[in-house]
């Protein structure tokens, strides 16, 4: 087993997953860089630093899972933090010039694509329990283990109920509805594991400008990573079951 603690991060090529991977690398981490393309992976590893290490790893693929987990446990021997970050806000690029608020009146539960959808659960949702059941064996064997689930306000169904939100108009069953999901399943996983000592959270990263809103967005990356990474390093008496961002605690 290697000394330095070790973290995963999915979807850590490019965008919010570049920054806390890098981030995380300076704060002493061993950082496994998890990309569905290997190659684009072992680009960001590479431009991190020798403490980054890419790794295969689709979520939405139970072999690439499996062979994930196979190699944390052969090479690295343990599992510290789990960042699960890897999400898509849908199958294919908006029309050039379409705005967010035009692409969400395509997916109202009237209208929306049931294709569509599953898609974009199956990466969000599903993926993201199928990489906690692979890698919990990992993190139950290591002390002072912890997992931080990057969602977003967006899927804040207390938010969301409230008129005067900004964004309400934008939700709907596909990517919002998805992050509302994930913000349940981070509650179960923290209810499941607080009896253990594994602390699970939710993070907002805010609106911040990455492939995932074709570059709309107007928070820079580093602070897209902020909350993530300031979560990830408490210690062993921080909260579990939480929902926060950069400006402090957000309604389920």
């Amino acid at each position: 087993m290697q000394d330095k603690p070790v973290a995963l991060v999915t979807g850590a090529n490019q965008g919010i997953g570049f920054q806390i991977a890098k981030d995380l690398v300076g704060h002493g981490f061993t950082v496994l860089v998890g990309s569905r393309d290997f190659a684009k992976g072992e680009t960001a590893a590479g431009s991190i630093g020798a403490d980054a290490h890419a790794l295969q790893l689709d979520v939405t693929d139970q072999t690439s899972i499996a062979a994930a987990a196979d190699r944390v446990r052969s090479e690295f021997g343990r599992l510290d933090l789990l960042i699960q970050n890897a999400a898509i806000s849908n199958t294919g690029k908006r029309p050039p010039g379409q705005s967010v608020e035009d692409y969400a009146k395509t997916t109202r539960p009237s209208n929306v694509s049931l294709d569509e959808m599953r898609a974009v659960w199956d990466t969000n949702v599903f993926g993201v329990l199928a990489v906690y059941q692979a890698m919990l064996p990992l993190l139950r064997a290591t002390p002072n283990a912890r997992i931080v689930n990057v969602s977003s306000g967006v899927g804040s169904l207390t938010r969301n109920a409230d008129p005067s939100f900004p964004y309400r108009a934008i939700f709907g069953p596909v990517y919002p509805a998805s992050k509302t999901a994930l913000n349940a399943l981070t509650l179960a996983m923290a209810i499941e594991l607080e009896p253990e000592g594994i602390r699970v959270n939710a993070v907002s990263p805010g609106f911040t400008k990455t492939n995932l809103n074709n570059y709309q967005g107007t928070e820079t990356l580093e602070e897209g990573a902020r909350e993530a990474v300031r979560v990830a390093l408490l210690g062993p008496d921080g909260p579990t079951g939480g929902f926060t961002g950069n400006n402090g605690p957000i309604p389920w």
